[in-house]
């Protein structure tokens, strides 16, 4: 089965066959970076990991580029009020926004290009707009790009231009979701735009880009005059997308994108999380609250992503749950006896089967639920295996085991996120053990009060401790304290 995708330009799903098979060109739509990015936001980001990711485990070469939005009216506002520069602003939320990105596991980009770093470009772009009759000055210097010059206004968002008066324009790059009016390419520079160092001179007068304009030029920079894959969340179907194809298409007359892939909200506490209803939550707080990264990065995968996500605590406690099951499974597989002699239990029969599962969810429109739902189904199976085989497995069943382990987080990415939550250093393991043989001494004279106390010592460091004809082995469940 080939890969299937929900395109929004054809609300219908479409084997996805890219423009070139050197490489697959994914432009996502990232964060504007005037503040910290919220959870809701890492969840489209940990959506755009998936794509690249998936792509990469289906074989496609990708280019792929999220941008850092880093002069719109919010950063300037922003800018404004703390009396800094747009990029004394902004330079500190783009490192905490990479930094949460690395710290759930997020694969770097290929590119993360600034708007402020392509205003050339941008203005190049308008330039050719006005050439092509698409775009007009006003009397103030700034650019509107002309909807009506354009007869395929609409196509993405489904809007209509029956009630469009001629010069009809918006200037804020933020307006009602149903305003479809001339929307600016240019804006001609105002005293707050001084103020923070976001006026930029131009043939038709100094200012600065539109919002729309920036990822347009960006996005042609930076992958090509047709991108394979456009991603963002849905509240960017209109008008930023909408206005993207126009100027975009309207200055090369091609296709400015074959697939547009468009996430649902994250919803908390049965509203749509944003800044505008104060009701944001970010990853470094969840973090610092103890909450394991990969139960986070698992939750956010959790839901399709054209199915609206419900976040809350039951949720992140039931995702560190599966994470554990996930680790304890792979563990349980490598501390299996491996002898050639044990009677066959089909675990890579099974594992071949759960590969097949995974690729056609996953081919179904990027449906991780469903792929996951594969894989924890094969730990179910693989668990009750083992228990009949006690823990003994042929040497071609543990591998091929740990191998579709290692080929599905691939895409996942949580296990490994998991293992660097858990990971422990020297002195914390010699710690451990210490207090291992400390509780064997109590147990031996019966000291069982001291031997408990011991492992309650351990397990409010994340330590659980399991106790075996062979020993007692420990692993580390999620964070825990750093023993000092």
């Amino acid at each position: 089965m080939a890969l299937h995708l929900f395109n929004t330009l054809s609300r219908s799903l479409e084997p996805f066959r890219p423009a070139s098979p050197e490489k697959v060109g994914v432009y996502a739509c990232g964060p504007t970076i005037y503040d910290h990015a919220h959870v809701g936001n890492f969840r489209s980001f940990v959506f755009y990991d998936l794509v690249h990711r998936y792509l990469e485990w289906r074989g496609y070469p990708v280019r792929f580029v999220m941008n850092l939005t880093d002069v719109d009216d919010k950063t300037i506002r922003a800018a404004r009020e703390e009396g800094r520069t747009i990029q004394e602003h902004t330079s500190p939320f783009a490192e905490s926004i990479l930094a949460d990105a690395d710290a759930l596991g997020i694969l770097r980009a290929d590119g993360y290009p600034r708007a402020t770093e392509f205003v050339e470009e941008m203005i190049e772009l308008v330039q050719r707009l006005l050439d092509r009759s698409h775009a007009y000055r006003t009397e103030d210097g700034s650019v509107y790009f002309d909807i009506t010059s354009f007869p395929g206004y609409g196509k993405l968002s489904r809007k209509k231009l029956d009630e469009v008066r001629q010069g009809e324009r918006v200037a804020a790059d933020e307006y009602e979701k149903d305003d479809v009016r001339d929307f600016a390419l240019w804006k001609a520079a105002k005293p707050e735009d001084r103020e923070v160092g976001a006026v930029w001179e131009a043939p038709w007068g100094e200012g600065r880009p539109g919002w729309h304009l920036e990822c347009s030029a960006m996005s042609l920079s930076e992958v090509g005059e047709t991108v394979d894959i456009h991603l963002g969340g849905e509240d960017l179907i209109f008008p930023h997308h909408e206005d993207e194809i126009a100027q975009s298409e309207g200055a090369t007359g091609k296709p400015f994108v074959r697939y547009w892939l468009h996430v649902k909200h994250l919803r908390f506490a049965d509203e749509k999380m944003s800044k505008s209803l104060g009701n944001t939550v970010t990853v470094r707080e969840l973090l610092d609250d103890g909450v394991d990264p990969a139960a986070l990065r698992h939750q956010l995968l959790s839901a399709h992503y054209r199915s609206e996500l419900a976040f809350g605590s039951d949720g992140l406690e039931a995702s560190t749950r599966a994470v554990q099951r996930l680790v304890d499974f792979r563990d349980r597989l490598r501390d299996a006896e491996v002898d050639a002699q044990a009677p066959p239990l089909e675990l890579d029969v099974r594992a071949r089967e759960t590969l097949e599962e995974f690729r056609r969810a996953m081919d179904d429109d990027l449906n991780a639920p469903a792929a996951m739902g594969a894989l924890f189904r094969f730990v179910g199976e693989g668990n009750t295996l083992l228990d009949r085989g006690n823990d003994r497995l042929p040497p071609q069943e543990a591998k091929a085991g740990l191998e579709l382990l290692s080929s599905l987080d691939r895409v996942l990415g949580v296990v490994e996120l998991a293992d660097g939550s858990r990971s422990v250093d020297a002195s914390t393991r010699d710690w451990v053990e210490e207090r291992i043989q400390e509780r064997e001494r109590a147990r031996r004279e019966r000291d069982f009060q001291r031997a408990d106390a011991i492992r309650d010592e351990l397990a409010q460091q994340g330590i659980v401790l399991e106790d075996s004809p062979k020993g007692t082995r420990w692993k580390r469940v999620s964070g825990g304290q750093p023993v000092g």
